[in-house]
């Protein structure tokens, strides 16, 4: 039995009032089979109507979630928590559900996604990490960049889920090299979750063009797919020295900074494949990539 088993098993009244820490969890299951490396996705968000709609994409989303082994934690990389000089994680058992936006169907605004949190994961991470030194959250919870995605992958709610927050002051290689600093919680069952998208230039969007994209955000999103595919991720973490189309698909790096997390966490061994590839709307790449 799996802690995603035993979790499924709990309802969220059970959760809520459980004294149970995530530490005993584990030992209580520590006679099962252990943990394989998980493997680590970046997922192109694109619209939050994304999380009510069956599409193309969210039905990839969701075969990947089928397809995946279960994780015991996620940790999600969201574009849509940047702090300025620190980072935090979110710490408290049961995170709320933020609606961080506006000007959508009140069908948007009534979505729950009531995964437990994993306070002891939070903990284990501003112990064990050396990197940097990690702030405990309590007031965040989940915003659409996770659950409008994990809605899709794990419709169920039943795997717990910590945020980890953006500094915005820091470069690509500092949000580089603390993925690196992560990757051995792959080993430990851990799902690490990127959302944002490559190429989010909301300011040249062509409503009228529902797929595909202009010659630069296409021209951004090949050259970054070939840089991704073979390995070579140096170029892409200083994307400002990368011309005209990556200055134009990449006007503000939130959305873009989760992506180079999640190829920090790159084993030697390991290749990476695209299970989405689409662009929309001119000026949005909702390429996903999936480690292992």
């Amino acid at each position: 039995m799996t802690r995603a088993d035993f979790l499924k098993t709990l309802s969220l009244g059970t959760l809520a009032m459980t004294t149970m820490s995530l530490n005993q969890l584990d030992n209580l299951l520590s006679s099962g089979p252990k943990s394989a490396r998980m493997p680590a996705l970046f997922l192109g968000h694109g619209s939050p109507m994304n999380a009510l709609e069956d599409n193309p994409i969210t039905r990839i989303w969701r075969q990947i979630g089928r397809d995946l082994p279960p994780p015991t934690a996620i940790v999600s990389i969201s574009a849509h928590w940047m702090t300025q000089g620190e980072t935090k994680v979110t710490a408290m058992p049961l995170p709320k559900t933020i609606h961080d936006f506006g000007g959508f169907p009140q069908a948007l605004f009534d979505v729950q996604y009531p995964a437990a949190g994993a306070p002891d994961l939070a903990a284990q991470l501003k112990e064990e990490l050396t990197y940097t030194n990690l702030g405990h959250d309590h007031s965040w919870g989940l915003d659409h960049g996770t659950w409008s995605v994990l809605r899709h992958v794990y419709p169920e709610a039943n795997i717990p889920v910590i945020q980890l927050s953006i500094d915005m002051r820091r470069d690509g290689a500092w949000h580089y090299a603390f993925g690196q600093a992560l990757q051995r919680w792959r080993d430990r069952g851990v799902l690490f979750l990127g959302s944002g998208n490559m190429v989010h230039n909301l300011r040249m969007l062509d409503w009228d063009r529902p797929d595909g994209g202009f010659d630069w955000a296409e021209e951004f999103d090949s050259f970054g797919a070939a840089k991704i595919a073979s390995g070579d991720h140096q170029p892409l973490l200083d994307y400002r020295s990368l011309g005209r189309a990556a200055q134009l698909s990449i006007p503000t790096p939130d959305h873009y900074w989760p992506l180079i997390y999640i190829l920090g966490m790159q084993h030697k061994d390991e290749t990476a494949g695209f299970p989405v590839t689409a662009l929309q709307m001119g000026g949005i790449s909702m390429r996903s990539v999936q480690l292992g």
